[in-house]
């Protein structure tokens, strides 16, 4: 199976949360972004298929391995079955709940076979858990706990960010202008408003030299490269709608 990592395998901590990281991207990718295409492909009519992510970002649903044992743990058998028997949130979130279980096999199987000691398994967990999973990301349970955190400390900010479509970081806009020592404070200022903020497509958090826009349907934000949205191109809209919105419709 192409990128399926069979010729790929990560020997540190740090090799193997790349890996984690990349595979998690594609498959976030796979039911946000690119929904429409994801829940097209998942048909209930063909034989069992999974759900892949591999570390170059990308995803991909296919037939399991054919390989017994298979040469890395497989994902949850069969997520097409399910797709037209349950509404489509709902599939989404299951099939986002097994993508988490598998992301997390595939990174401690690697820990096991090059012999990953305690600690080295304690610090491959807890670079994971700094991440909120698929699950999080797809439900919105992301975000929202990410307002939860700052409601309390940063409830103006998020009130002002509301109003507003898409955004510069006022840092990066003014920077031509302003004197270095006050340019890093408004860079540590901004960080700490929207530190919180997660992307809805790669579950990132917000970084101050990065474009952010808003969802008017779902209220998500989302980096500007990961919905390919340019600054420019953002003047011109006047009601965003994220991927995943603008590809909702009636389903049979």
């Amino acid at each position: 199976m192409e990128g399926g990592g069979a010729q790929y395998n990560p020997r540190t901590v740090e090799e193997v949360f790349r890996d984690f990281k990349g595979r998690r991207a594609g498959m976030i990718k796979a039911l946000t972004t690119d929904v429409e295409e994801f829940y097209q492909q998942s048909d209930p009519e063909k034989e069992n298929l999974c759900l892949y992510g591999f570390p170059s970002e990308q995803w991909e649903v296919n037939l399991p391995a054919e390989e017994v044992p298979p040469e890395l743990p497989e994902p949850a058998l069969g997520i097409n079955f399910a797709r037209d028997g349950m509404q489509e949130k709902d599939w989404l979130s299951l099939v986002a709940v097994h993508s988490d279980a598998w992301l997390l096999s595939v990174a401690f199987y690697f820990g096991a076979r090059f012999g990953f000691d305690k600690a080295d398994r304690k610090r491959l967990f807890n670079m994971i858990n700094e991440l909120p999973t698929i699950f999080e990301v797809v439900t919105g349970a992301a975000k929202k706990q990410g307002k939860e955190k700052s409601s309390v400390s940063n409830h103006s900010s998020n009130k002002s960010k509301s109003n507003s479509k898409a955004r510069e970081p006022q840092a990066k806009l003014s920077k031509a202008s302003q004197p270095k020592d006050e340019e890093e404070g408004m860079d540590e200022e901004d960080e700490e408003e929207h530190g919180d903020t997660l992307c809805g497509a790669c579950g990132e958090n917000y970084a101050s030299d990065e474009f952010w826009i808003c969802c008017d349907a779902c209220e998500k934000w989302f980096h500007g490269k990961c919905v390919k949205i340019t600054p420019a191109r953002a003047e011109h809209i006047k009601q965003y709608k994220c991927p995943s919105c603008s590809n909702k419709r009636a389903r049979p």
